[in-house]
């Protein structure tokens, strides 16, 4: 049974299901870069009298352009005096998830979101995309959306229109629900949860322009160009594993569980120079001074830092060789922007127990030890 509508061929939109110009944001992006900075480019018109606005995001950081051969199989060791990282907050908020009564927000888009600047800055609007790989977002539907379903009807998708663009609109909370709900005066919908990632796929599938995130509820709000949507789509976590349990509430089991994540998860590490002009791996130091491998998540989770590494992806075999060459590293820490997580070696039992992978006919060997 199919969930979404398809896009009907004629751009022309159905008059319940979409948003005159004057009150949709839009935006394009110049997604192509591969230069190892920390954004994005994109241009972005506001729903207000303002106009349009140019948001500098140069790249996504290397985002799906990773080198082919696999990275330093060991980490050169930091140098003396290296400036200690900054993390962001270690887990998810926990209080306030329900903005409404009886619908729980996804607090991290909702986070991202009440945090952008007027006009938003680059790497606020990356905020909003990292914080989409997980979680749900809500979706309007005319008429009873229970009631469709049961039936085996598609569900119409609310359509922003500008120009012969089209957006589809999307929900991070149930406050952003209530707000588009007294903008347009129709309280004959419903509310529909939906997986974050399933949204986006269809937003891809079906040719829309892109995402425009609780488009009623400026300045707390913005649009996702599909550009932006395709390149975070092409390295995304299908399962979004690691992700999933970052943002969710932390148990004593939730070490084992990413460990075991980690194993079969997509996972990025930070590749720069250190000072002497070798490739190396980013680290991050404990206040005694211990060593953790960066890991990330998605490509997105390093762009929004703002640093020149470039996203290198890692499988769990290669990180097993590198904790294994260098028994210095005490461990890892996995999406430092937040949520994060901080692992041990003896958390890692899982990884270091995958065998070392057998490189392809023709590949390049790994890098050697550094020292």
């Amino acid at each position: 049974m199919a969930l979404f509508s398809r896009r009907p061929k004629d751009p022309t939109p159905d008059d319940d299901a979409a948003v005159p110009a004057d009150d949709a944001v839009t935006a394009d992006s110049d997604a192509t870069g591969a230069t190892p900075s920390g954004d994005a480019s994109a241009e972005a018109l506001t729903a207000e009298p303002a106009p349009s606005v140019s948001i500098s995001m140069t790249s996504f950081g290397g985002l799906g352009s990773g080198p082919a051969t696999p990275p330093p199989a060991a980490p050169p060791a930091a140098p003396e005096g290296a400036t200690k990282r900054v993390l962001g907050p270690e887990t998810a908020p926990t209080e306030g998830v329900e903005s409404v009564p009886g619908l729980r927000d996804n607090i991290l888009v909702r986070t991202a979101l009440t945090d952008l600047s007027t006009p938003p800055a680059a790497t606020e609007l990356l905020q909003v995309a990292r914080q989409l790989m997980q979680g749900h977002l809500f979706l309007r539907v005319k008429g009873d959306a229970r009631a469709i379903l049961s039936e085996g009807r598609e569900i119409p998708l609310a359509v922003a229109t500008v120009g012969e663009r089209r957006f589809v609109m999307a929900y991070s909370s149930g406050a952003a629900l209530q707000a588009s709900i007294q903008a347009d005066g129709d309280a004959e919908t419903s509310a529909l949860a939906q997986p974050s990632l399933s949204i986006l796929r269809h937003v891809l599938a079906q040719g829309y322009d892109g995402l425009i995130v609780d488009n009623y509820s400026a300045p707390a709000r913005a649009v996702i160009p599909v550009e932006l949507l395709t390149k975070a789509l092409e390295t995304h976590d299908a399962d979004a594993a690691v992700k999933t349990l970052l943002a969710g509430a932390r148990t004593d089991q939730t070490p084992s569980a990413v460990a075991d994540a980690l194993t079969r998860a997509p996972l990025w590490v930070a590749v720069g120079q250190t000072p002497d002009g070798r490739p190396g791996l980013a680290e991050a130091r404990s206040g005694e001074g211990e060593r953790f491998l960066e890991l990330f998540s998605h490509p997105l989770e390093l762009a929004v830092l703002q640093r020149k590494d470039r996203a290198a992806p890692v499988t769990g075999a290669q990180l097993a060789a590198a904790l294994r060459r260098d028994t210095q590293l005490a461990g890892v820490v996995i999406d430092p922007a937040g949520p994060w997580i901080r692992l041990r070696r003896d958390d890692l039992a899982p990884v270091l127990a995958l065998p070392d992978e057998t490189p392809a006919p023709g590949s390049a060997a790994p890098a050697p030890d550094a020292g």
